[in-house]
């Protein structure tokens, strides 16, 4: 086992596999707990031809063929493509949007279960449920992204100080070959069209918060208008039907190019293709069109979202938009590593994916956003329920992991023994129920929700402690939670 001389050593590890490196930046306690499970899915991974570099953020944990929590990198040149390393919710991510009430507009339990309400009433939470978004046309959306929606949804007046709704996010349209999307069944765009604007469910959620600025970064927060005692709305949903269906009709693709090129691993779910194959090219294609339905998803239900906050508060009550980003992807991305992290400090065309991480870039770098090139944009990074999230920024050693950091708390037990070990009374004293302090839920019963409790996941402080001390990121605000939406 080696170790980086910049990072702090109880925080990285560089370990040796079989198959190759294996980077993590995770506290000593959060990597022994992780199991052996993940080092042999590493393993399995590393044996993907060409891959330049392989990583597992703090929250890793066994997903399907991938650990969630990795980044793998390859080159455009000699490349792969992995959907297994996307992960089945392509697209999945997380969007926070700034208010203009303080916390104390939401101190009466009461009032924060009817703006639950009215949320409910905007946002469907039941998984087939239909969506209130029929007068969009799919087409414009999976093809043009956020450029694709009527411009009723994207109006100056929805951030009336500046149009928030466009430039602060971390793509408003994914540009592909459009003849791709030919390739997938009628039937797919009638159940993806009934779904935009709604959330899933799993550990997907809309949340209520109160922010607290880091007064380490209190200039930083300033300058993106976070206020302390600020009220926000976090959003965590994916590309629903469509991620799945594109991925369903792509991994099969891949599977007969893995048998005719006779590629595989130990793990038959693990999948890939070369890049430049035709499975490749078309899973490229498809998992960009599912990027734009998923940040347009996003999108909607904050829409509908600040309707209810309309309904609850009055016709003053606002959002505009602080950041919208995903942790389930792969894309091209340049990127000079210098001497000192092991590259040659020479400008490379990489193919980056990132499966349940977080792409946190510093100040200065050019992929940010415009309004965000003097600080580095927003990096979104929820907690388990009724546990706090945070709002993070990228720090410039972040570049020996690719800009990767963790995408939240990560689960520390499956959903089945969650239920088993967590009972109904433990989770509602973690939700505070019945105190002044209650994180409102969308749910009478609590039965329904034990998969989902903060006991399922890891401590979320352990784990922003490990990207901190590891140089990866800092931290801006931290978000305490007041109400929560769920879907069922």
């Amino acid at each position: 086992m080696s170790t980086n001389p910049n990072v702090n050593n109880s925080y990285y590890r560089r370990i040796d596999l079989p198959a190759g490196d294996l980077h993590v930046f995770a506290h000593d306690d959060l990597f022994h707990a992780m199991g052996a499970k993940v080092l042999e899915m590493a393993n399995n991974n590393l044996q993907i031809p060409n891959i330049r570099y392989m990583s597992y953020t703090p929250d890793a944990h066994v997903g399907v063929g991938t650990c969630i929590g990795t980044t793998a990198v390859w080159g455009m040149r000699d490349g792969f493509v992995s959907p297994s390393i996307v992960g089945s919710d392509i697209g999945c991510g997380m969007r926070v949007h700034l208010t203009n009430l303080q916390e104390e507009d939401l101190q009466d339990v009461k009032l924060r279960r009817k703006l639950v309400k009215a949320i409910e009433k905007r946002i469907p939470v039941e998984n087939h449920a239909r969506g209130y978004f029929s007068d969009i046309r799919l087409e414009d959306v999976v093809r043009k992204g956020l450029h694709g929606l009527p411009g009723k949804y994207v109006p100056d007046s929805y951030t009336p100080k500046k149009a928030t709704s466009l430039t602060h996010v971390e793509c408003s349209r994914f540009r592909f070959d459009e003849g791709e999307l030919d390739r997938l069944p009628e039937q797919v765009i009638h159940r993806a069209h009934r779904q935009l604007g709604t959330l899933g469910n799993g550990n997907h959620f809309i949340e209520i918060q109160a922010l607290r600025i880091h007064e380490d970064n209190r200039h930083i927060a300033e300058q993106w208008g976070i206020r302390d005692g600020q009220v926000a709305v976090m959003i965590h949903s994916g590309s629903r039907s469509w991620g799945g269906s594109v991925n369903q009709y792509c991994i099969s693709q891949v599977a007969k190019t893995m048998s005719k090129l006779k590629l595989g691993t130990a793990d038959p779910k693990l999948v890939y293709a070369p890049l430049d194959s035709e499975a490749g090219q078309t899973y490229m294609n498809l998992m960009y069109s599912a990027l734009n339905y998923a940040t347009v998803n996003r999108h909607l239900m904050a829409f509908a979202v600040r309707d209810a906050f309309k309904e609850t508060f009055g016709s003053a009550a606002e959002l505009s938009t602080l950041y919208d980003l995903m942790h389930n992807y792969a894309c091209e991305e340049s990127f000079s590593l210098s001497p000192g992290f092991g590259g040659s400090g020479e400008e490379e065309e990489l193919f980056i994916h990132r499966k349940g991480t977080t792409r946190a870039l510093p100040a200065g770098h050019p992929d940010n956003p415009a309004p965000y090139q003097a600080t580095g944009h927003p990096a979104l990074i929820p907690g388990s329920m009724g546990t706090a999230s945070y709002i993070m920024v990228g720090a410039p050693e972040g570049a020996r992991n690719y800009h990767s950091i963790c995408h939240g708390a990560g689960r520390v037990r499956s959903r089945n023994a969650t239920k088993q070990l967590v009972t109904v009374d433990e989770f509602a004293s973690s939700m505070r129920i019945g105190q002044d302090d209650e994180v409102v839920l969308n749910h009478r019963g609590l039965e329904s929700l034990i998969d989902e409790s903060p006991q399922a996941y890891k401590d979320v402080d352990q784990i922003i402690d490990s990207v901190v001390e590891a140089r990866l990121a800092s931290v801006v605000a931290k978000c305490r939670p007041l109400a929560a939406v769920k879907g069922v």
